[in-house]
């Protein structure tokens, strides 16, 4: 019920009067708290950011999922490139050793080769990930939304005795 809630609100998300600029705001902040380990400093500031500015959640909780997906896989590589960054690049250490020694910035786990790589590709990923979903919101209101209001499984759905009951107490979550 909670995967037909999440799909429901995306899809309402697409459809809505919100700018494209918004929507793929919230599937860039998405991106980054599923890329990097949930429980860090930035990711609260992240989460803050989405609750406070005129972003959408759904866009965000699906980038979450689907960047989520991913970042297990991806580890290695952010472990590589964390260490890089820790160990490697000694113009760097200063920075690293005041993070270290200042008592709130301790807690971003920046010492962390996992929690630095993967938010250093999450940082890089901001700009193409923010442009390309920007574009396919536009493309799916241009093209493919009345497509999809027409397949059968659609249909089948909003024609069920579960969706009309959704449908009819949805609201009262809001």
């Amino acid at each position: 019920m909670i995967a037909v809630k999440i799909l429901s609100k995306l899809f309402k998300a697409l459809r809505s009067n919100e700018s494209p600029s918004q929507l793929a705001w919230g599937f860039v902040m998405g991106m980054i708290i599923g890329l990097t380990p949930f429980w860090n400093l930035h990711n609260l500031l992240v989460i803050f950011l989405i609750i406070i500015l005129n972003v959408n959640a759904a866009m965000a909780v699906a980038g979450f999922l689907i960047f989520s997906l991913f970042a297990f896989l991806l580890d290695p590589l952010f472990h590589s490139l964390g260490y890089w960054l820790l160990v490697d690049v000694d113009s760097l250490r200063p920075l690293w050793l005041f993070f270290a020694g200042t008592p709130v910035l301790a807690w971003s786990n920046f010492n962390n080769t996992v929690v630095l790589g993967s938010l250093v590709v999450a940082l890089s990923l901001i700009a193409p990930v923010y442009f390309f979903t920007k574009w396919w919101v536009v493309q799916y209101r241009q093209k493919f939304d009345e497509r999809v209001k027409k397949w059968k499984i659609v249909q089948a759905l909003k024609s069920s005795k579960l969706y009309q009951l959704y449908q009819r107490f949805s609201h009262l979550g809001d």
